[in-house]
């Protein structure tokens, strides 16, 4: 039996209970914590034995390996990270894109939305215009009295009011049949103390036209009873008229000489010039340029006083 004694190996034992933490780092990766590989190096560094020269590893080779496997665990590391960036980097990208192209989208949305309402104002512009055309030949009357004696006989009612204030008309021998008459709305509403409106569609256009200008000159009546004829045009027209009357009433009152003219246009006569006006913004600008109409067109103030 030889008693050769042999090189003692180190122990490369691993403790079952794992010390220190793990720590995120970006992105997610993960590496041991520096106190557990110190810990590891330590146990599986090379033991030195008295007498041994013939050590396997020595420590400097060991502590080589370490660092390979250390520069390794990070390269791989380091890798994940780039592909982790790079992946949210393009959805960024991408995100940027379709944001683009949703702007450029709603830009274009919003042209055509602009042309479809300039398209739906001229088309209901349009359409207005050719009710209003068709009522041409119509005369609207307010304010007769609703009696069933008048109702039943609307035509010959006409008629009378025609004699009654316009006689030269029929001395020249103008047509003024009517197509037919009847009242609007066509219900009658129990609630309502005025007399619904008597809508007139006379044959000739002319002879509408002679009994409008009649009708503007002086203060019609029928049986003694005063009543007023105008021109029958789309609600929506009148309704552009009506806005008009604040006004009105305060430039006649002024000597203005106003008039409403088709559709809804107001003209004036002021320092010898005739003055024309669609909207009443542009009226109530040109009134507070002039010191002599200044503060006198407030139809905020007036419809607070109304009230």
């Amino acid at each position: 039996m030889t008693n050769s004694t042999e090189a003692q190996k180190p122990q490369n034992t691993k403790k079952n209970k794992e010390k220190g933490v793990t720590l995120d780092t970006f992105y997610g990766a993960k590496i041991q914590n520096t106190e557990q590989i110190e810990e590891d190096i330590q146990e599986n560094s090379p033991k030195s034995s008295k007498g041994n020269r013939n050590s396997p590893q020595t420590h400097e080779e060991f502590e080589s390996e370490m660092t390979k496997k250390m520069e390794a665990l990070w390269e791989e590391k380091w890798e994940i990270m780039q592909k982790k960036f790079m992946h949210l980097q393009n959805q960024f990208d991408q995100t940027v894109k379709e944001n683009q192209a949703l702007k450029q989208e709603l830009i274009k949305q919003s042209q055509n939305t602009k042309k479809l309402e300039e398209n739906i104002k001229y088309l209901t512009d349009k359409v207005i215009d050719l009710e209003n055309r068709g009522r041409r030949e119509n005369l609207r009357i307010i304010g007769l009295p609703e009696k069933p004696e008048i109702n039943t006989k609307l035509d010959m009612v006409i008629q009378d009011i025609i004699k009654e204030n316009c006689p030269e008309i029929l001395e020249q021998g103008g047509n003024t049949a009517t197509d037919r008459a009847h009242r609007t709305p066509s219900t009658l509403n129990p609630q309502k103390t005025t007399p619904r409106n008597v809508i007139a569609k006379f044959q000739s256009y002319q002879t509408k036209e002679k009994i409008l200008q009649e009708a503007r000159k002086r203060q019609f009546r029928y049986k003694g009873m005063p009543i007023r004829v105008t021109q029958d045009l789309a609600s929506s027209t009148l309704n552009d008229r009506k806005a008009w009357n604040m006004i009105f009433r305060k430039a006649r009152e002024l000597g203005l000489q106003p008039r409403i003219s088709y559709p809804a246009k107001l003209t004036i006569y002021f320092q010898g010039k005739v003055w024309a006006f669609n909207k009443i913004e542009d009226f109530q600008l040109f009134a507070k340029k002039r010191p002599d109409l200044c503060g006198k067109f407030d139809t905020e103030n007036q419809r607070a006083r109304n009230t």
